[in-house]
């Protein structure tokens, strides 16, 4: 049987891209896409130029139907995440809107490789160009896509040396103590002309108030609560604190009048992306860069608290092995109470017999370790050991004043404003004649008609006192300011001392904390309390 030889029929394509046709004589549906790369205002014209000249090229081309202009104002072009009007443009040509996408150059298309070819292939699939007119490829083309693979390198090569250069720009500036601080979440600063930090009264305040109350036995979320019921909104204008705020504001040295530079780092140009610098890069740090909302004294007191706080232990139990709680306020005395025979903390812990429950207090060493490291501690009720606290603040501030000067002068030792200050009155007399002796040289100079070394000497002598007197005018204001604020704090502290005439009847948290320093048990019949005045004092611990 005889085979039938094989017929084979070609059926030509169809064909969608003819490379013989110029671009400017096919039915196209144009789209264009616009980018500069920052939102400065030197870049507007160029912005504003590039959507022009697109506009009126795909209008005044008759073969071209407008499908038009997708522009990204300021926005980088090292990823497309953030660009909105590029990912339109890409989704409008993927339903069928756009035929070609004419843009200036693969720089300002995208200065990532793969975000570039990515789109490009995507689009090309579909059958739909884009055309690099600085370049002159076109992505339909057959050797586009190689052309378009080395330009985006390129270009990503370009973005990393500028990423490169402004990194070194921003090193060299921090090396001249130069402070970059975003100002619209910085509460108690913003900056002037100069770009100097500069404090906000009002919000300088709340700052204050943070430290003081943090410094006063308030837990984050309580100083939270705090603010949140006093409707005190947060930097950014916010009615909601949250708890994270409240720590990095604890431990920001800037409050302090110094500033740590280059806290973070950039890990990749590419994604941005920031991470904590722990020795990865230098780090600079300026001391009394700007004027200080906290004192030295204070800042460090608080952070010797934060670390008291973070190494509190669970009492052993209730804690897994070697877990660590976090700190609460809801009892003043914990982390107050200390064991008089091994020196670790007493914990507050719930014993439950029979059904009741019963408070009581009693060494971690021992809770933790078992009575072979602290045998002889002793367990002392709740009752009676808040009874014996209250009264103890109670004999010392029915004493003979002296408990409120000792912590009155305490409280101004610490933040350094004890030391006599000279008065406002005695600055003007000073200035006013260093600048009359000034002016009286300059006259005699004039009348002698010559300029000699010995005047530019006493010139510059007598401008340099005046100098050194407005400087210490200043600096004297800001501790006479100070101690205002001390002594008001004082004069309340006083004045609710001096009108509770009768014992305080039940335990008071909020006393404790602003009174008392330390409560070491050293019997289960005797306390010794230290108060932050300085004053020790034994107490008897009655159970009746």
């Amino acid at each position: 049987m005889g085979t039938t030889a094989k017929k084979v029929s070609v059926i030509p394509a169809k064909v969608q891209f003819d490379t013989s046709i110029k671009l400017s004589d096919k039915m196209l549906k144009v789209a264009a896409y616009c980018r500069v790369s920052t939102d400065e205002e030197e870049q507007d014209s160029s912005y504003e130029a590039q959507v022009e000249y697109y506009t009126n090229k795909i209008q005044d081309n008759p073969n071209w139907k407008f499908a038009g202009i997708y522009a990204d104002d300021g926005k980088s072009g090292t990823n497309t995440k953030k660009r909105a009007d590029f990912k339109t443009m890409v989704k409008d040509a993927l339903n069928g809107k756009i035929d070609m996408i004419l843009t200036k150059s693969v720089s300002r298309f995208a200065r990532n490789t793969v975000d570039s070819l990515v789109t490009i292939r995507k689009l090309k699939a579909k059958n739909i160009a884009i055309v690099f007119e600085k370049e002159g490829v076109n992505t339909l083309e057959g050797t586009g896509e190689i052309l378009i693979t080395i330009l985006s390198s390129l270009a990503q090569e370009e973005s990393r040396n500028i990423s490169e250069n402004i990194r070194w720009g921003i090193a060299r500036k921090f090396e001249k103590g130069k402070v970059l601080v975003n100002c619209a979440k910085f509460m108690g600063y913003t900056k002037n002309e100069n770009g100097d930090l500069i404090i906000v009264p009002k919000e300088a305040e709340i700052v204050r108030l943070i430290y003081r109350l943090y410094l006063e036995g308030y837990s984050s979320v309580k100083i939270k609560k705090y603010l949140e019921d006093r409707e005190i909104k947060t930097a950014t204008g916010q009615e909601r604190w949250h708890t994270t705020v409240i720590d990095n504001m604890l431990c920001n040295e800037k409050y302090m009048g110094d500033a740590l530079l280059q806290k973070t780092y950039t890990v990749d140009f590419m994604t941005k992306k920031r991470v904590v610098n722990n020795g990865i890069v230098p780090q600079y740090y300026v001391e009394n860069d700007h004027e200080a909302i906290i004192p030295k004294e204070i800042y460090y007191r608080v952070q010797e608290e934060r670390m008291r706080r973070a190494n509190l232990c669970k009492a052993a139990v209730t804690r897994k092995k070697n877990q660590k709680s976090k700190y609460s306020s809801l009892y003043a005395l914990t982390g107050m109470v200390i064991c008089g025979k091994c020196g670790h903390e007493y914990r507050r812990v719930t014993w439950s017999r029979n059904g009741q429950k019963k408070i009581v207090w009693r060494c971690s060493n021992r809770l933790t370790n078992g009575v072979k490291k602290c045998p002889n501690s002793e367990t002392i009720k709740e009752e009676a050991l808040n009874r014996a606290v209250m009264e103890a603040i109670h004999r010392i501030t029915c004493d003979d004043r002296e408990f409120i000067e000792t912590f009155r002068q305490n409280v101004i030792s610490v933040i350094n404003t004890k030391e006599a200050l000279q008065e406002e009155n005695d600055y003007d007399t000073l200035l006013k004649n260093k600048q009359e002796e000034m002016l009286a040289l300059i006259m005699e100079n004039a009348k002698a008609g010559e300029y000699t070394q010995e005047f530019d000497a006493r010139y510059h002598a007598i401008a340099e006192e005046i100098q050194a007197i407005k400087k210490n005018q200043t600096e004297t204001r800001k501790r006479e300011e100070t101690l205002r604020e001390c002594n008001q704090r004082m004069y309340e502290i006083d004045d609710f001392l001096r009108t509770t005439t009768c014992r305080i009847p039940e335990f008071d948290n909020d006393l404790v904390r602003r009174l008392i320093s330390t409560v070491k048990i050293i019997s289960e019949e005797k306390l010794m309390i230290q108060f932050k005045s300085g004053i020790v004092v034994e107490q008897e611990i009655r159970y009746d």
